[in-house]
């Protein structure tokens, strides 16, 4: 079973950074991709970000340029670096990791909250 464990949220100013951490256990962390997702109240879940065991990364517009999301194969471990927040980033964070091949292999961390508030 795989399991995902995010931490690094809170309450920052706007302008402010935060880094996000997603643990994962209980498989072999390079074969999968990782993201990051986020959901606000009222909305629907969006991307954030994904990177694949190359390295190679994937944004949304809204984030571009802002954040940086890594990965260490070795911690099996994915970061979202977060600069320039501002008050619409606040949202629920997940971290996701996914094979792209094995579609029943989609698992979800429980979300760790980033408050952008002055």
């Amino acid at each position: 079973q795989v399991q995902l464990v995010e931490s690094g949220g809170g309450l920052v100013q706007p302008g402010g950074s935060l880094r996000l951490s997603c643990a994962a256990s209980g498989t072999i962390f390079s074969i999968y991709v990782m993201g990051w997702y986020r959901q606000a109240p009222g909305k629907q879940r969006e991307l954030v970000a994904t990177i694949i065991n190359s390295g190679s990364t994937n944004y949304a517009d809204s984030v571009k340029g802002r954040f940086t999301i890594s990965r260490d194969n070795a911690k099996n471990t994915v970061y979202l670096q977060m600069n320039s927040l501002k008050a619409e980033d606040t949202a629920v964070y997940y971290c996701n990791a996914h094979h792209t091949l094995i579609p029943r292999w989609d698992y979800w961390g429980q979300g760790t909250q980033v408050t952008v508030s002055s």
